[in-house]
């Protein structure tokens, strides 16, 4: 090593040292870190401005971006939904589901006929339970067993013949109560699907009605006095008879007298065909027996079930008579899938019979 070399390497070990203890250059648009015991710099206002407002273009842009639309776009959305706020106005959507369930969702304030949601009208659940658990002692010792006896024995084809020729029998019931409700253009289409099932349909047990594309249609003195403004009443449970509301125990009384199996003066006779019609009715609900065991609350859920759809065929009715049926949306024109046991099916005594 020479003299220079020896002279020159104390400095550079010093350089080296002085590097590694100097603060790290800050990156590009960040501000420089403080140098302990200094404090720390003031932005300049001119800066904080100019980053202020560089943000709020940053922010504006991103916004648009995301809306994709035009000023004026946005301010037409947010008057509307102003005055669908400031109004309570139900959408079309909440519209069919309050004629359909008699209530709207829980994010609406009002029903479709500006009304508010309403629960069920219950006042008597306290006795309406105990009469709920008597009747489903007899259900399950007596009807749901011969219901499934009969499902088992009786082939699939010959259970349709049957529910063919008692849903044929019903329809003077349903031609007279459209008549009532003042539908007489459906109270001519229920009389030609009774005239045909009659005659080509062997007495209703064969369906060529439906064939014909004539369509099936029930209506019973309940849903009329509901057409005529009894639209709400309370909910009561009868023995054997099952659910119902006070309307429909005034829709019994005017039903049965019109009923054609109560014409049948042979009490044998009558009682034979009013117990099938009985079994075959809970056949078709047999499918639902597993959901109503597994229910939290049976009463509950058969309650609600009920009134949920009673309330759709009134109001359905009452839509009808308002617009055409083809305004109607599709699930509302679809037939009940869920059979009720109807009132003339009793096997009850006829006054001087």
């Amino acid at each position: 090593m020479t003299v220079l070399q020896r002279l020159l390497a104390p400095m550079l070990l010093l350089a080296l040292a002085a590097c590694a203890s100097a603060p790290k250059p800050a990156a590009v648009g960040e501000a420089p870190a403080p140098v302990a015991g200094q404090a720390e710099p003031a932005i300049a206002p001119a800066e904080a401005a100019e980053a202020a407002a560089a943000s709020a273009i940053d922010g504006a842009a991103a916004q648009a971006t995301a809306n994709d639309a035009t000023p004026a776009e946005a301010s037409s959305e947010a008057a509307a939904t102003t005055d669908a706020t400031a109004t309570g106005a139900p959408t079309e959507a909440e519209d069919d589901f309050a004629a359909l369930y008699g209530e709207v969702p829980a994010t609406a304030a009002t029903t479709a006929d500006g009304t508010a949601a309403r629960a069920p009208f219950d006042p008597w659940e306290p006795m309406n339970r105990r009469i709920h658990a008597f009747n489903n002692v007899v259900d399950r010792a007596i009807a749901r067993p011969l219901a499934q006896a009969y499902s088992t024995v009786v082939p699939q084809p010959m259970r349709l013949g049957v529910a063919n020729f008692f849903d044929n029998l019903s329809s003077p019931l349903t031609f007279v109560n459209q008549m009532l409700q003042g539908r007489p253009r459906h109270a001519v289409q229920t009389l030609g699907r009774f005239m045909v099932n009659s005659t080509l349909g062997i007495g209703g047990i064969f369906d060529p009605a439906s064939d014909l594309k004539m369509k099936r249609r029930s209506e019973d003195f309940g849903q009329t006095l509901g057409i005529w403004g009894w639209r709400s009443s309370r909910y009561v449970e009868l023995p054997l008879f099952g659910p119902r509301t006070v309307r429909d125990v005034f829709g019994l009384v005017g039903d049965m007298p019109l009923s054609v199996t109560r014409q049948v003066n042979d009490n044998t006779v009558r009682y034979g065909l009013q117990g099938l019609q009985l079994v075959d009715k809970r056949s078709q609900l047999l499918s639902l027996d597993v959901m109503r065991e597994d229910a939290s609350d049976e009463y509950a859920l058969v309650r609600n079930a009920w009134l949920q759809r009673r309330t759709f065929q009134i109001e359905g009715d009452r839509r009808r008579r308002e617009t055409s049926e083809s305004d109607l949306p599709d699930y509302m024109q679809e037939e009940d899938p869920y059979p009720t046991v109807p009132a003339d099916a009793m096997p009850l005594p006829i006054p001087g019979g």
